[in-house]
């Protein structure tokens, strides 16, 4: 039987990485990718940072206030989200010559599986500097690659080494690998889940796969036996190939479970803008939107709803998106995720509107909206991702905060 390979490819401090390339000023130098500061006063929050920021105590979803204090003397950048979709274009473009086996999971990351091809490239060690030399030579960035049998265990080793790092773990050595790891390495455990396991006597990965999963089921439902089985090192999900993107959607983990409707409601718009973003830029359209809820307790509901037209706008998207959060009767209970997701995609091309067609008012209402995103979109990506922020029918109070994962603080992407 031909044995699984799997790659994560994961770009180091990838939105800082670029602008430091971009400006030779910044080189060696702290930088910081988000918000503006306005000298300890800004309210938004850290997109990214280079790693000379991260050693002054610099971290993604940090209070942008809180990043100037700790480092004054950095350079504090805005998100040019344009120019980091372009070289996240090269990127794949470069790992499409290893494989056709590719899953982007975000901006500055992707799933390989090479099983197939890696007999063409010599062994894994060869394959994957071969990677990161073809990234250098055509980016100018570097990336740091974890190989496993599996999803689960490529993505922790790809993050071990970093910047730059390459960390192998074979089939044999995946529970030596794994046992020591403190539990939060694996997915889905933030600091919550951490707390609740350590009050278990659980503090590292291999003090879960010792414990009882019947336990783990009762605590937590079918998210604790999930959780033994990756402690296991059991991963069974294939690398989905994307030569058609299926679905565009985020997702933002609060960093304390809350029950506030406004701090919800603004959440979920800024989601909805993200997803409505990524549409535009891939030029595309979704008919159906989903919305995601985890509570307190860890129950997950889900609600969607099809649509008769494709959506690529924030406002239209949101109202979906709200209109699933009601639907999934949330009120008054807390929240500790909420994601938003488009599928049933098309190319986002002219649609063309029929005589008498009873459409065509609300047509011309969405190409307005769609007019105005890609305003919004340029407004951005000139002055940042905080440069302007839609409203919603709920006044709000108080800008929303995750807790760091990876490059994207408290979000994530998918598709």
């Amino acid at each position: 039987m031909r044995e699984r390979v799997i790659v994560h490819v994961d770009m180091d401090a990838f939105f800082a990485a670029i602008e430091q390339r971009d400006h030779p000023q910044c080189r060696g130098k702290p930088v910081v990718v988000g918000a503006d500061p306005k000298g300890g006063k800004g309210r938004g929050v850290v997109s990214t940072c280079s790693y000379e920021a991260r050693r002054r105590g610099i971290h993604s979803a940090q209070p942008i206030s809180e990043a100037y204090r700790r480092c004054p003397d950095a350079i504090f950048l805005p998100v040019r989200m344009e120019a980091y979709a372009e070289v996240s274009r090269e990127v794949r473009h470069v790992l499409g010559e290893f494989t056709p086996d590719v899953e982007p999971v975000s901006i500055d990351e992707a799933f390989l599986d090479v099983s197939g091809t890696l007999h063409l490239f010599g062994g894994k060690r060869e394959l994957a500097e071969n990677i990161q030399t073809r990234i250098e030579d055509r980016t100018g960035l570097t990336a740091s690659l974890g190989i496993a049998p599996n999803k689960m265990v490529a993505k922790i080793a790809s993050d071990l080494e970093k910047p730059r790092g390459l960390v192998i773990v074979e089939p044999d050595g995946v529970q030596a690998f794994l046992r020591p790891l403190p539990v939060e390495r694996l997915w889905g455990v933030g600091n919550k889940t951490k707390l609740a396991l350590k009050a278990l006597g659980i503090r590292t990965i291999g003090d879960l796969a010792e414990a009882d999963p019947r336990e783990l089921s009762r605590r937590f439902g079918k998210y604790g036996a999930s959780l033994w089985e990756l402690a296991c090192g059991h991963d069974e999900r294939p690398v989905k190939t994307t030569g058609q993107v299926k679905s565009v959607g985020n997702e933002h983990t609060f960093e304390r479970d809350t029950g506030d409707p406004e701090l919800i409601a603004s959440t979920l718009m800024r989601l909805c803008e993200r997803v409505a973003w990524r549409l535009r830029v891939g030029g595309r359209r979704g008919r159906s939107v989903t919305t995601k809820v985890r509570l307190e307790d860890f129950t997950t509901l889900t609600r969607a709803t099809t649509l008769d037209r494709g959506l690529d706008s924030a406002p239209e998207i949101y109202r979906a998106a709200s209109a699933n959060m009601k639907r999934a009767q949330v009120a008054g209970r807390k929240v500790r995720l909420i994601g938003v997701s488009v599928s049933g995609l098309d190319e986002g091309g002219p649609r063309q509107v029929q005589l008498f067609d009873r459409a065509a008012d609300a047509h011309e209402r969405e190409e307005k909206s769609r007019l105005l995103g890609r305003a919004i979109d340029r407004i951005k990506e000139r002055f940042g991702e905080s440069a302007l922020q839609r409203g919603t029918s709920l006044k709000r109070r108080e800008k929303p905060r995750g807790r760091a994962e990876g490059d994207r603080g408290g979000e994530h992407e998918s598709g």
